[in-house]
């Protein structure tokens, strides 16, 4: 069993930067593909980016985060991290943290994923 919780959300303003992280417990991390996504209200939860199980050799982005934002993990931490750079309010939605074990196939789609964070908040106003 995977318990994965989020923090480091908030309030920036449009230009500004947040790192997020994502703490595990029950299990360690470094044999799960790990991924970032994000629901703003009443939207559907998007794929940001995901990082590959085997130390972090491959990650992927989607388009409107890409020159952005960093996913990176830290697996002697158990830790996921999203760094977001030159925040938009376009970027304002619930950040979840997900995992799956082992391979990185489907990485984009949330249905993909067999654990999830509790969600933290970003807003960017605008």
């Amino acid at each position: 069993q995977v318990q994965l919780v989020e923090s480091g959300g908030g309030l920036v303003q449009a230009g500004g930067s947040l790192r997020l992280s994502c703490a595990a417990s029950g299990r360690t991390l470094n044999t799960y593909t790990m991924g970032w996504f994000r629901q703003a209200p009443g939207l559907e939860r998007d794929f940001v980016a995901a990082i590959s199980w085997f130390a972090g050799s491959y990650t992927w982005y989607a388009d409107s985060v890409k020159g952005r934002f960093t996913i990176s993990r830290d697996n002697a931490k158990n830790t996921l991290y999203l760094q977001m750079n030159s925040l938009k309010p376009e970027d304002t939605a619930v950040y979840y943290c997900a995992a799956r074990q082992g391979n990185s196939n489907g990485y984009y789609s949330p249905t993909n994923y067999n654990y999830w964070g509790q969600g933290t908040q970003v807003t960017v106003p605008s």
